[in-house]
């Protein structure tokens, strides 16, 4: 009885332009039976228009073959709220510890995240749904990041 083989799919992200056969991009197509050189080409050149560096989402589809094909995401959206507000991380200790009496990161507008929205809105997964709710997602991310969302 033979068995059929099926696609695998690999997420990852990485930075624009800077896709190496290292880790992560490396072991996680090497063990898949891809050469991870072949994907780095291919990404560094879809992503050229994007700064060196900024985090890339991809979803990978690996076939039995060992063929692939992938498709690239918008950067995150957690990348894109900690850029308005310069910084490099959000805050894991928002409202305990040293961060108790500061309170927010920092802050952004509401056509900040429409912005965002926007953004998120050009990507597959999000093309069918109504630009509201990918803003109220965004203004949720924000508020976990540690960022205030001000009228």
């Amino acid at each position: 009885m033979s068995r059929q083989l099926k696609d695998v799919t690999v997420k990852l992200v990485v930075g624009a332009g800077k896709a190496a056969p290292t880790p992560p991009v490396g072991p996680a197509l090497g063990s898949k039976g891809v050469k991870a050189i072949d994907f780095c080409k291919e990404f560094n050149a879809r992503t050229a228009q994007y700064v060196v560096d900024v985090p890339i989402p991809v979803k990978l589809t690996v076939r039995p073959d060992r063929s692939f094909s992938f498709t690239t995401k918008s950067p995150t959206t957690s990348w894109l709220l900690l850029q308005l507000i310069n910084k490099e991380k959000g805050s894991d200790t928002l409202g305990k510890g040293k961060f108790a009496k500061q309170g927010y990161l920092g802050t952004i507008s509401l056509k900040h995240v429409y912005e965002v929205a926007k953004i998120k809105k050009s990507d597959e997964t999000h093309a069918e749904i109504p630009l509201k709710d990918i803003c109220k997602s965004v203004i949720s991310t924000a508020k976990t990041l540690g960022i205030e969302v001000v009228v």
